[in-house]
């Protein structure tokens, strides 16, 4: 290679792994519990791999992984085993752990247009905290205790094609993924809680060949990853401008998030390392026979990407606010409970797509704007009632951002009508009621009213203005702006 001339690109391939939601371990009873604080408590002898213990497999993680692939167009392996993986670490008890290696659940597949190469199931390794005695700034501890509560959880792993280019790419498909795998229940992914990690495997090049690649390790926020990938690009440039392209070598890098920058873990193993063979003690798996994948597929509940295409294809809301809603769960439910049977329907009984957009518009930006401040969500019931009387015309816009202020104040249920009446914000739909003011300000304002014959549209909603200042805000400006056309 030579110096960088602006012509290298950036390859990029993510590892994620991702623990799933189930009641016990991949391969014992031990208690499957992510929010367990007391150390070691959820163990037993199996996940620790003392001698004459022997693993079962635990048949939902297996579908859980099945479950996933058909959601993303893999292929489903009939035959599959699961295999030893063995190096020493001390979070590793048994001294190997229970993957799969040449016979994957899951084969190819696509996430956000990002080819896959394949997803397997493992066991998770237990967690090492370094602690210190001399509490000296940046010491990185003194001695090591190990927490087996985490060792045996399983965990899939999925491994991306080498296919993204950018920090920004590798980001949104890892997004996209935790998005998926939360819809399907399959698992949380909270990255800060470790249920979700990502490393990445970076390369550059100026020919079609990948270059030589480096990995970084256990990613555990977006930001991070975005970072980490981005430090590692420009460190490998660098390095090739300054003709010290040798330096580039396949390894493990650490993330340092205090300084931003990755630094050198270890050589990178390759598989020959691991030693990898069948695991003698679990049997091999049919999973066409076992499972019934076409019962699965059809199981399978509406996937983010598929629920953003329809509200924005068949409600008419915006790509931002159906971002919104398959991002965030919060306001997602209650999207979902406020719009699940809009009243009323419209004539031919379909969904009012008017009633959709208005609960759309106002959860995503007052209610947003409300909850960003620290308001609290209001009682679904509470929020439809609102949406219905700003539909019906018994308040105005103005009106409905109060209310809606009042009720992002309490979690609890509470009258929507009534407070509007308590606060004067019903707003005066009585056409006879209000002609008899609509007169008044037709003959107090005939400068007005001859401008606006002469063709100046803002001499209307002045004069509409005037009535709601005469009516304190109360009456409905469409009904005010009917009026003064007619009076006029």
């Amino acid at each position: 290679m030579t110096k960088n001339d602006g012509k290298y690109t950036p390859t990029i391939g993510l590892e994620i792994h991702a623990e799933l939601k189930t009641k016990t371990k991949m391969f014992s009873n031990s208690k499957n519990d992510p929010n367990e604080e007391k150390p070691n408590i959820n163990i037993n002898p199996v996940d620790v791999g003392h001698p004459g213990t022997l693993p079962t497999i635990n048949k939902k993680a297996v579908e859980h992984v099945i479950r996933t692939g058909l959601s993303i167009n893999g292929e489903i392996a009939n035959f599959t085993e699961f295999d030893r993986k063995n190096y020493f670490y001390p979070d590793i008890p048994k001294g190997y752990q229970i993957s799969q290696y040449k016979y994957p659940i899951v084969s190819g597949g696509n996430v956000g247009g990002v080819e896959l190469t394949r997803i397997h199931l493992e066991e998770d390794t237990g967690t090492s905290k370094h602690f210190s005695t001399s509490f000296k700034a940046g010491d990185q501890g003194d001695f090591s205790l190990v927490d087996y509560n985490r060792a045996g959880i399983p965990l899939m792993e999925l491994v991306t094609e080498p296919v993204i280019h950018s920090s920004k790419d590798a980001v949104d498909f890892a997004k996209n993924f935790q998005l998926l795998i939360r819809e399907l229940g399959v698992s949380d992914a909270n990255l800060e809680k470790g249920e979700m990690r990502v490393e990445a495997n970076i390369s550059i090049s100026d020919t079609n060949e990948l270059g030589t690649k480096v990995e970084i390790k256990n990613l555990n926020s977006f930001k991070a990853v975005e970072r980490g990938i981005d430090f590692e690009i420009k460190r490998m440039l660098n390095l090739v401008e300054k003709g010290r392209e040798s330096e580039i070598i396949q390894e493990t890098r650490g993330w340092d998030e205090n300084n931003e920058k990755t630094f050198s873990q270890r050589k990178k193993e390759s598989s020959d390392d691991y030693r990898y063979f069948p695991e003698p003690d679990l049997p091999k798996m049919k999973l066409h026979e076992a499972f019934d994948l076409d019962a699965i597929k059809a199981d399978l509940p509406e996937l983010p990407w598929e629920r953003k295409s329809r509200l924005i294809k068949e409600i008419g809301i915006s790509e931002d606010a159906a971002h919104i809603f398959i991002t965030n769960e919060i306001f997602s439910n209650l999207f979902n409970e406020v719009t699940k049977d809009p009243n009323p329907a419209t004539q031919d009984g379909q969904q009012d797509k008017e009633f959709i957009k208005l609960a759309s518009n106002y959860i995503t930006s007052d209610l947003v704007a409300l909850t960003n401040d620290g308001g609290s969500i209001p009682d679904a019931k509470s929020f439809k009632e609102l949406i219905e009387m700003i539909q019906a015309g018994d308040i105005s816009s103005r009106g409905a951002k109060d209310i809606l202020a009042v009720l992002s104040k309490e979690e609890s249920k509470q009258d929507v009508r009534k407070i509007a009446e308590e606060k004067g914000l019903i707003q005066q739909n009585d056409e006879s009621a209000l002609k008899e003011i609509v007169s008044k300000i037709i003959a107090d304002n005939t400068t007005a009213v001859e401008e606006y014959k002469a063709g100046k549209e803002a001499s209307l909603q002045f004069l509409i203005g005037q009535g709601m200042k005469e009516t304190k805000g109360s009456a409905n400006p469409q009904i005010l702006k009917k009026l003064f056309e007619e009076g006029m």
